[in-house]
């Protein structure tokens, strides 16, 4: 009998330890990152200080919206086919004259595109000028082309929108939707990892709040 509520005792124990470590904010569940999430990723980014702005202009990343690819189409009109629906040409195959913005990831609402009175805007979601100071003034120029074109780096979204961001970094703009705020934080730290951009520590700790409520969000 002794023997049997020893054995009981043991097992409700070990119940009780599993449980308050399942829900206690030191459990499982609030270990390190999860490999291969964004979260994750934060914390192979380098940190250091924001350097001057000085020396930045916009042609120092090459000629806007070149053909990188080498498919005939300017970048623009690249992302443009890939972010809107309902795309129609002036040319047939490239240059986009109209479609629809369905669901801007920053506002959440549709926009409508019309060529020469656009109301969309391509957006570098790590914008040129952040880079600029977070390394990039010390890169070759292809790499700043390259860095300036890359669709892992480029959004159509609401124009107004975007104006109002300008070059802020997750520290200081966050889009108003905040249903896509995780994966645009996500596709931060996935341009900032590729290209070796690096962070401020109050940007390092606005992209681990943000991540934090959704830390299974992959990479993009």
């Amino acid at each position: 009998m002794l023997t049997y509520r020893r054995t009981l005792a043991a097992s409700t124990l070990a119940v009780s330890v599993l449980l308050t470590a399942a829900c206690s904010p030191g459990g499982p569940g609030d270990g390190p990152a999860a490999r291969g999430t964004a979260l994750a990723a934060v914390d192979t980014l380098t940190v250091k200080g924001r350097a001057p702005k000085t020396g930045y202009e916009r042609e120092k990343f090459g000629r806007a919206w070149a053909d990188v690819d080498g498919n005939g189409c300017g970048t623009r009109d690249d992302i443009l086919k890939r972010d809107l629906t309902g795309v129609r040409f002036t040319d047939g195959h490239c240059k986009v004259a109209s479609g629809t913005l369905t669901d801007d990831p920053y506002t959440g609402t549709t926009v409508r595109y019309v060529r020469g009175r656009s109301k969309v805007d391509i957006d570098h979601v790590v914008a040129l000028s952040d880079a600029w100071q977070k390394g990039a003034s010390k890169w070759d120029g292809e790499t700043r082309r390259r860095f300036a074109n890359d669709p892992l780096n480029l959004l159509a979204v609401d124009a107004a929108t975007n104006r109002g961001k300008s070059d802020g970094d997750a520290a200081t703009w966050l889009p108003p939707n905040r249903a896509y705020r995780c994966a645009y934080v996500a596709r931060q730290v996935a341009v900032k990892k590729k290209y070796g951009v690096w962070v401020t520590e109050g940007e390092r700790d606005a992209m681990k709040k943000v991540l934090g409520t959704c830390p299974q969000q992959k990479l993009p």
